[in-house]
Parts: structure tokens; C-alpha cells; sequence
């Protein structure tokens, strides 16, 4: 028997709830299985779905449902900032809050010079570095990763969008130090779970995000505290530098930059959920570091 696309949506819908898990994924995957656009999803209920289709697409909701499998390492892929990034189990899935921290560096990068240089730390599928080279074109953006896996995916995602960034490999500003490399704005989204949490994050993360994305150890800081020590090797003098953290991180992180760096503004900006989200570092952070 054939069965009409409202009839399978509204099954897996079902199946999905009776495992706790959103109903959404239905919708989602169905589409990816079908190739329409969203609007020629919802155009087309009524009409049947291919039986070879239909098979595939009851295969990844039982898989989703029975083992927390993200829906992006289904369909192999997720958006970001509007534009489509390539996925898989080496690079952590982009969430929405990273969009907010590339808009702040968006706005940042429109103070600099004509030509500013960027260096994002811990890229992983490259959403930060590649969406900044494809918003501000002026740019020289580098990234780096100490996966070579995830720059593999980040290197192909630069590919597919068609723009230019150079990647290198190695231990957060490690290559930038052992290549001079000089940069107007640094900015990352390091690991910052502590692994004590653990146990409080969904199986679709924990079980299938990269270890080395999600936990960092000393409570989640060691990360900030390493790209912290590294950056006066990189930053110029009126350079600014940019994290994303967690929600109840800000004033761990601003005692680390300010330990360091004495006389930086540090700022920390709250999400669209009112959450904290980014800090900033302004002013020269080269002048009298303290050791």
C-alpha cells in the first residue's frame, strides 16, 4: 500500500513522541529524503511517497529514535548563518548561539582596517572562519584545529562555498606562533564543558559530538587559559580577542584575561536568551603582560 506524505510524517511523529524525542526530526528528515524545499514539502502532503523513499527515511527515524543519532549526521549536513555547512562525527554540529558571536565579529571587523586579519582557534567544520571570509571579503582569515579530520570537513565546506581560508593544523595559536602570523581579531569557541557535566547533556550530544569539541579540563577554563597565555604571541597591539562560553562562565574567564592582561577592557555580552554568551577583550593586550 502506498501511503500519502501526511500519513508517514504524521507515523514517524508518532513513533518519535513514543521515544522522547522531537517530532520536528519527521519533518526534517522526510524533506532531506525527499530533496524539496520546504515550501514544496508542505505544498505536497497529499501526494505518496516512493517506496524506496519511505524505507530509507523509517530507517534513520528508528536509528534517531533508538540511539540519539543527530539528525545532522543523517542528513550530513546543517545550516549556518544561512548558508549550507557539510557534517559528520569529527566536527561538532554548529548551534545557533555561535551565529551571534559571528555577527559581533562581523561588527568588530567593520572597526578595523581596511584589510584585518582573523584567526579562529578550534574551527572544526570552519562555520566561523568561513563565514566570516564570505561576509567581510576584505579579510585574511586563517583557521586552525589539532584534527585533521576536522579540517578535512573544513577545508571541504570552504570549498563548496567557494571562498578562501587558510587552514593549519596544530594545538590552538601554535601554528600562528611557529609561523609569525599576526592577527587584528582572535576569536574561538573552544571546548568548555566541564567533564563533571557530563552526565547532564543529552545522548544526541554527548554520544555523537567530538570529546575533544564539548570538555575541557580545569572546570571547563583549561582552553580559555591556554589561548589566553598564547595571545600576546599573535595579537597586534590594538588587536581584540573574542570567546564564546558557557552561560555561567563569565567571570571565570574574565579573571583569566585579567590575570594576564591587566589593563584590558573585558566585556561579556548576553545572548538573544539573555544568557552570557561572548566575551570580548579590547584595548592593547601586548603591553605588560604579566608573566
Amino acid at each position: 500500500m502506498t501511503l500519502k506524505q501526511y500519513e508517514v510524517l504524521n507515523r514517524a511523529s508518532l513513533f518519535l513522541e513514543k521515544h522522547n524525542r522531537e517530532t520536528k526530526v519527521a519533518e526534517l528528515l522526510l524533506q532531506h529524503h525527499l530533496q524539496v524545499s520546504r515550501s514544496k514539502f508542505f505544498a505536497k502532503m497529499q501526494d505518496p511517497i516512493p517506496r524506496t523513499v519511505m524505507e530509507n527515511f523509517q530507517a534513520d527515524i528508528r536509528k534517531h529514535a533508538l540511539t540519539g543519532v543527530p539528525v545532522q549526521h543523517l542528513t550530513g549536513e546543517e545550516s549556518f548563518y544561512g548558508r549550507p555547512f557539510s557534517i559528520n562525527e569529527n566536527v561538532l554540529i554548529p548551534r545557533p548561539e555561535t551565529e551571534e558571536l559571528v555577527q559581533h565579529m562581523i561588527n568588530l571587523a567593520g572597526q578595523k582596517d581596511k584589510q584585518p586579519v582573523i584567526v579562529d582557534i578550534g574551527t572544526g567544520s570552519g562555520i566561523i572562519a568561513i563565514t566570516l571570509a564570505l561576509e567581510i571579503p576584505n579579510a585574511i582569515v586563517y583557521a586552525s584545529d589539532i584534527s585533521e579530520e576536522a579540517l578535512e570537513i573544513a577545508a571541504r565546506n570552504a570549498k563548496q562555498l567557494d571562498v578562501e581560508v587558510t587552514f593549519l593544523h596544530g594545538d590552538f595559536l601554535q601554528p600562528f606562533i611557529d609561523n609569525n602570523i599576526q592577527a587584528d581579531i582572535i576569536v574561538s569557541n573552544p571546548p568548555y564543558i566541564a567533564k563533571a557535566d557530563m552526565k547532564h547533556i543529552s545522548d544526541t550530544v554527548k554520544n555523537f559530538d567530538p570529546e575533544l569539541a564539548l570538555f575541557a579540563e580545569e572546570n571547563g577554563l583549561a582552553a580559555y587559559q591556554k589561548i589566553i597565555e598564547q595571545a600576546h604571541q599573535v595579537i597586534k597591539d590594538d588587536g581584540q580577542l573574542a570567546f564564546e562560553i558557557g552561560d555561567q562562565q563569565s567571570v571565570s574567564v574574565t579573571a583569566l584575561v585579567k590575570k594576564r592582561f591587566p589593563s584590558a577592557e573585558v566585556q561579556t555580552i548576553k545572548d538573544i536568551n539573555k544568557k552570557d554568551r561572548i566575551i570580548t577583550v579590547r584595548q592593547t593586550l601586548k603591553t605588560h603582560p604579566k608573566k
